[in-house]
């Protein structure tokens, strides 16, 4: 007699079988991403001594026909005010953006781009984020919204929803490590 039906051990294997191709997939999806970006930051760093996130920011001021205030900012690039706060006192350390009180209210600050800043804007390549926002915006809303969940249940399954999201690579110029000064011997103070 043939058997239709597979055994326990045998339904078990093709689950497992299942779960590693899938995860293999997943994490090659995600080392893609962050190689492409790692790349991009690498190369805009080199060629331009900004990073990835500087750049992205100073394209989207570049990008508006009117002021942005940080909030605009960090919408249009799809984040926390406080992430595109830091990236743009950076730009304004460079002398890339300029912050300029409203003429309509002045207690609102708006971003403009400098002479430097719109000039290196207008030779800058496409930053990857906007080949990823592009790329999101072509799916279908059913594969967007699967990407979504799936990805907010892999954060949460791995432990990491605390994590505080930052713009791509901003966080990159920081020493891996904390460096923590010795406590000098008590003797010695």
């Amino acid at each position: 007699m043939a058997r239709n039906s597979k055994s326990p051990r045998e339904k078990s294997h093709i689950h497992e079988t299942s779960i590693h191709s899938d995860s293999q997939k997943v994490l090659d999806a995600i080392r893609k991403i962050v190689k492409t970006l790692r790349k991009s930051s690498k190369l805009t760093e080199k060629d331009l001594g900004l990073s990835a996130a500087q750049l992205f920011v100073l394209q989207k001021i570049a990008e508006s026909e009117t002021p942005l205030s940080i909030n605009d900012l960090a919408v249009r690039t799809l984040t926390h005010q406080s992430s595109v706060s830091v990236v743009v006192a950076k730009l304004v350390k460079g002398k890339l953006v300029k912050r300029m009180a409203s003429k309509l209210d002045a207690r609102v600050v708006e971003l403009h781009l400098s002479k430097k800043g719109a000039e290196l804007s207008r030779r800058t390549p496409q930053p990857v984020q906007e080949r990823l926002l592009s790329g999101i915006s072509k799916l279908s809303p059913q594969i967007r919204r699967g990407l979504v969940i799936g990805l907010q249940s892999l954060i949460e399954k791995s432990g990491i929803q605390d994590e505080q999201p930052s713009l791509f690579f901003e966080d990159s110029d920081k020493p891996s490590h904390a460096h923590k000064r010795r406590a000098e011997p008590k003797g010695e103070q």
